[in-house]
């Protein structure tokens, strides 16, 4: 018997970086959002109790630094199962994106394990014990637009999703450490964007009103650190996209585009520029 579960890239439409936490960590208030860019994992059971992955990429641990193989662990410590499980992970996502590829693998990971084993484990448990594995974990278990607070443990979903677009994803040849970027964030000087003004236009499915919302804390420091990813956010504007911001911390930026015809024109652009161009879509619930 096998499981095959789909695990999508997340958006950041918005971020903002309230304020450093006593305990060293941020608090953030976003809205994420997913789109068709998707990692495919393949889950069977093994006779033995081996953690099993295989992968295409070779940028990417198989042992206890992998968050499919923590994940295993951690439902396997949970629900006293004793059979062991191997994955064959089908790599789409780029990596060090800040498109939470990892974070979808270890979701994708807790509900393939739910379905195979017959866990019966609910959204909410998952949830709970996803966090240690990465704060984007909790998203992307319930994987449809939500505001997302804390450290991105509570998750809120939206009564709408995104309204339908397409989305160009350029990620320059460069990768980019979330707690790095944290770690040297001056969050008294960043910008703080409207998140509850964006969860509003994304509720009333007006998409002009949420292309003027769209923003993110992290840009100042990641794009003046790495200048490339300001100017592919330029280019994308210049070429006519709706909106774009970084998702994340960096260094991927997306575009919002109506039309499929944009689209093409903005990722058309930048593939002379960056050789990681997608032009993908918004996914529902």
């Amino acid at each position: 018997m096998e499981i095959i579960e789909k695990a999508p890239a997340k958006i950041n439409l918005g971020l903002d970086v309230l304020y450093k936490r006593d305990d060293g960590y941020h608090e953030l208030e976003m809205i994420m959002s997913s789109v068709d860019l998707a990692d495919r994992l393949i889950l069977s059971p093994l006779p033995t109790d081996e953690i099993i992955i295989k992968t295409n990429s070779g940028f990417l641990p198989t042992d206890r630094k992998n968050n499919i193989y923590q994940t295993i662990e951690i439902m396997r410590d949970a629900y006293q199962f004793k059979s062991g499980v191997e994955v064959q992970l089908v790599k789409n996502i780029p990596v060090a994106a800040g498109l939470g590829g990892g974070s979808s693998d270890a979701a994708a990971t807790f509900r393939g394990l739910n379905r195979l084993f017959d866990l019966n484990a609910t959204k909410q448990e998952m949830v709970d014990l996803s966090i240690p594995v990465g704060t984007d974990v909790p998203y992307c278990i319930h994987g449809q637009t939500s505001l997302v607070k804390g450290l991105g443990e509570i998750v809120l979903p939206l009564t709408q999703n995104m309204p339908s677009c397409w989305v160009v994803l350029v990620k320059p040849k460069l990768s980019i450490s979330t707690p790095k970027v944290f770690a040297k964030l001056a969050v008294d000087d960043v910008y703080h964007p409207n998140i509850h003004a964006l969860k509003n236009a994304i509720e009333a499915e007006d998409y002009h009103e949420m292309t003027q919302h769209l923003g993110n804390s992290l840009e100042s420091y990641t794009m003046t650190k790495y200048p490339v990813v300001a100017e592919i956010k330029q280019k994308m504007l210049d070429f006519g996209a709706d909106a774009a911001v970084m998702s994340g911390s960096g260094p991927t930026v997306l575009a919002l585009c109506q039309k499929h015809s944009r689209a093409l024109r903005v990722a058309n652009s930048l593939k002379g520029f960056c050789k990681e161009v997608y032009v993908v879509r918004t996914l529902k619930s």
